[in-house]
């Protein structure tokens, strides 16, 4: 018979998934609710469940599952995805999640889910050895995380994060740089990225690319920038 342990085995799962386990939606909602009022299933958000751990009362679902789970093409994108790979300065109990579906942000377990719009479908990537989980390449989500970091963390976050990076594929950057072609993008990540040249492996070749496509507008790289560059045509902050 169907049970706790068969639905654990699913990390999350949907009334459709446990259908198709129990043959009937009649038992599938009647087994949900039992289990839920033994505090052994716990609702994510609309149609969308995990098991609890009995030996700690935590989720099964990690936040990864979780947000990978939200709908068909939902991804660990910004923050969450440099978190994913480990390479994050702070842990957030924010979660970034980019899909081609529009979602409403939602709470569960303390983390807050957040929708991040994103234009691009490449660059997305699913880990050896994971289930379930999709998150963006190391360079879409450098690229991804300059064009956006004052909504997902801030600058200095995102600067700990490519200090943490052990190396980029510069075609890669141009790669996703040319997808979104906005100037101010270029801007951004030429300047950003020349401070990490060195160690990131970044040759003069491709800071002069970013160059060549900075356009003629003066920009500010943050609202409390007072320092003008003009080799980048940048305000920037002083330190």
């Amino acid at each position: 018979m169907v049970g706790y342990a068969d639905l654990a085995k699913l990390n999350t799962f949907t009334m459709d998934d446990v259908c198709n386990l129990v043959g009937s939606e009649k038992t599938a909602s009647s087994l949900v609710r039992r289990l839920s009022k033994k505090d052994l299933v716990r609702r994510i958000r609309n149609n969308l469940y995990t098991c609890v751990n009995v030996a700690d009362g935590q989720p099964v679902a990690s936040k990864y599952h979780i947000a990978c789970a939200i709908n068909d093409t939902a991804y660990l994108s910004h923050h969450s995805a440099f978190e994913y790979m480990g390479i994050a300065n702070q842990v957030f109990y924010e979660m970034y999640v980019s899909s081609e579906k529009r979602f409403s942000d939602f709470e569960f377990d303390g983390i807050t889910y957040k929708y991040i719009s994103s234009n691009l479908q490449t660059g997305i990537t699913t880990p050896k050895n994971t289930q379930g989980i999709r998150v963006t390449v190391l360079e879409r989500t450098v690229v991804d995380s300059i064009k956006d970091f004052e909504k997902i963390g801030g600058l200095e976050e995102l600067l700990n994060c490519i200090g943490a990076a052990p190396y980029l594929s510069e075609n890669e950057i141009i790669k996703y740089l040319d997808s979104y072609n906005q100037q101010f993008l270029y801007q951004k990540t030429g300047f950003l990225l020349e401070q990490y040249k060195s160690q990131l492996r970044l040759s003069d070749a491709f800071i002069l690319y970013c160059k060549n496509k900075i356009g003629k507008s003066t920009r500010y790289l943050t609202k409390e920038s007072t320092k003008y560059l003009s080799e980048w045509r940048l305000v920037v902050s002083e330190d």
